[in-house]
């Protein structure tokens, strides 16, 4: 494989030589600044062979570079190995990002590639202000690829369908109104939604063009009295077609979104710079001003309603029993059988689909065992997967998309023999998930000044983790959804009660082991006193932790009762849905600490 990256980045720079360039840029996303890719866009992996979810990519006559984060530096560090593509890593202390390293590389008066159509205009900003007194020349090359991938995969028209009321709480034209309106008070008669689970969200349609996330390729145009989606008509369902002709959306195919747009004029039509492309912010920019902004299904989707948070209940059930069905085997399986990190993945989503409602996992699992596991976004398959023996330490980050809605949850259990290093690394880690659940704010918190809950016991031995604690989870959606987070990082928007989260602090011991233990819950409110409304999160997710692993003297007393009040909600919720032997096995889980 190594070779074939050193032959097609050859081929890029005979590219580069045609069309004079001195450097090119590849975003390493698509036109909808997804996460998770078709494999029509999947460039960045065509290009250097690194197969993460984040990465950039610069190319020039002499040197390559891939920048990713600290969720795959061990993972982008083996697959670039022997392709000359050296890693540049982001979220440390002096990390260098791609627009100030192009200022510090490029000379005067040379020319840089970009691909209008998979670049975030945001980044193009970046890019244009770092480069803004070089006199450097960006051209747009929408072909670069042309020639180089030659069997490059179509895009993908696969079926799409719609979601009842009773699973989405607001009908699709309660939302078009709220959208038109919201639009009209930011100044603008219309607004392009571009990213596709703001889409999907929407029009209460679902569909499968991306892996994982149950979306489907598309664009809209709301406001002036019309609604147009631009999409693959002919893959929506003859009902759903119905529904939207009569409730007046006009369909268009997706090719013509552009045409449209450019054809537009005398219009003021809002877009988010973070997901729109820039070939649509010139498309739209041509003829009609353009005012700017966070996405409006992007802000209303992120607080759920009454409905979803039941069908985010529901899925949960369905989930915790899949997760102890699926405990229940790894117990026997690794002492009678011969398992391995990729039988584990697979046996996550066998037990998954035994679940009414389940329609696919929520992204690929992360199983590993033993060193594995301090790679924190580590994909396995059967020829890297690492066997399983009686003793040691197995995390596994996995989820699942459920009509209802969507889960996300790691847990790190004892396959035999642990180390007295791994259970105190264990229990800091819990110690940080309860810490967090247990945390009141007031209103207007942002997810930066809660992250440090999470991390305090940690800290206070000097250790840390690189990612996220935690990141909004979409409903029967893209797992990874925003605009709210709990990082480090500054995130400007507030959490509020509706929004579901992530809660995932980890510890990653590079040879030796990793631990993450994850749970998702809710923002809610808690009280209202004289100094203010206040929130705090309530779990969501019912599955055991295990507690084998759990130095009793390390938790406080408020702490082992979050611990053990959870396991009894767990033991309450989840035993009428288990056969005798297993209901048997999750009261042994979940005895007190």
């Amino acid at each position: 494989m190594n070779q074939n990256i050193v032959k097609r980045i050859e081929a890029i720079r005979d590219f580069m030589a045609q069309r004079h360039l001195d450097a090119i840029y590849i975003s390493g996303t698509d036109p909808h600044m997804s996460e998770y890719l078709c494999t029509h866009w999947k460039t960045r992996e065509f290009v250097t062979g690194f197969t993460g979810s984040f990465g950039e990519v610069v190319i020039t006559r002499e040197s390559a570079g891939l920048w990713t984060d600290t969720r795959y530096f061990l993972q982008a560090g083996e697959e670039l190995e022997g392709t000359g593509i050296t890693m540049h890593k982001l979220r440390v202390p002096d990390a260098i990002p791609v627009p100030e390293w192009l200022m510090l590389n490029m000379r005067e008066g040379a020319r840089l590639g970009l691909d209008p159509v998979s670049l975030p205009l945001s980044t193009f900003r970046q890019i244009m202000d770092a480069l803004s007194k070089m006199m450097v020349d960006i051209i747009f090359v929408s072909d670069m690829l042309d020639e180089v991938w030659t069997d490059r995969p179509a895009l993908p028209e696969k079926p799409v369908f719609e979601l009842p009321l009773d699973i989405t709480g607001k009908s699709r034209t309660e939302k078009l109104t709220t959208i038109s309106t919201m639009a009209r008070e930011k100044g603008a008669s219309a607004t392009i939604v571009s990213a596709l689970d703001d889409l999907a969200w929407t029009f209460n349609l679902r569909g499968s063009d991306i892996d994982y996330n149950p979306v489907f390729m598309g664009y809209a145009i709301i406001g002036n009295g019309e609604t147009r989606l631009f999409t693959h008509t002919a893959t929506i369902d003859g009902q759903a077609i119905e529904a939207l002709v009569n409730e007046g959306v006009i369909l268009k195919p997706y090719h013509e979104f552009y045409n449209y747009l450019e054809q537009l004029g005398g219009q003021t039509i809002y877009l988010d710079p973070s997901t729109a492309n820039t070939a649509l912010w010139q498309a739209a920019f041509k003829h009609n001003n353009v005012v700017e902004g966070m996405s409006i299904p992007t802000i209303l989707k992120a607080a759920k309603n009454e409905t979803e948070l039941s069908g985010f209940r529901m899925a949960m059930h369905q989930d915790g029993c899949a997760m102890v069905n699926f405990l229940f085997w790894l117990k026997h399986a690794v002492q009678s059988e011969t398992i391995d990190e990729y039988t584990v993945s697979r046996k996550l989503k066998e037990f998954r689909a035994m679940q009414p409602g389940f329609v696919g996992e929520s992204f690929s699992p992360i199983v590993g065992y033993r060193e594995h596991g301090a790679i924190v976004h580590l994909s396995v398959d059967q020829q890297n997967a690492l066997p399983l023996k009686p003793e040691g330490i197995l995390l596994f980050d996995s989820g699942g998309q459920y009509k209802s809605g969507t889960t996300d949850i790691t847990r790190t259990v004892a396959l035999g023999y642990v180390t007295d290093n791994q259970k105190r690394d264990f229990t800091l880690v819990l110690k940080g998930m309860i810490n967090l659940t247990l945390a009141r704010f007031p209103a207007g918190t942002r997810g930066m000044h809660l992250d440090v809950l999470a991390r305090n016991a940690l800290w206070q031995q000097g250790l840390n983790y690189g990612h996220g604690t935690g990141h909004g989870v979409g409903h029967f959606l893209n797992v990874h959804e925003g605009p709210a987070s709990i990082r480090q990082e500054l995130n400007s928007y507030p959490i509020a009660p509706g929004m579901v989260f992530s809660n995932e602090p980890g510890l990653y011991r590079p040879g030796l082991y990793g631990i993450r233990t994850e749970n998702m819950m809710v923002c809610v409110e808690k009280e209202v006193t004289e100094f203010g409304t206040f929130y705090g999160f309530d779990t969501l997710t019912l599955c055991p932790i295990d507690t084998r692993l759990v130095v009793n003297a390390m938790l406080t007393h408020e702490e082992k009762e979050w611990l053990n009040g959870y396991h009894e909600k767990v033991r309450t919720e989840l035993k009428e849905g288990l056969d005798p032997e297993v209901r048997e096995f999750l009261f042994e889980l979940t005895m007190p600490v």
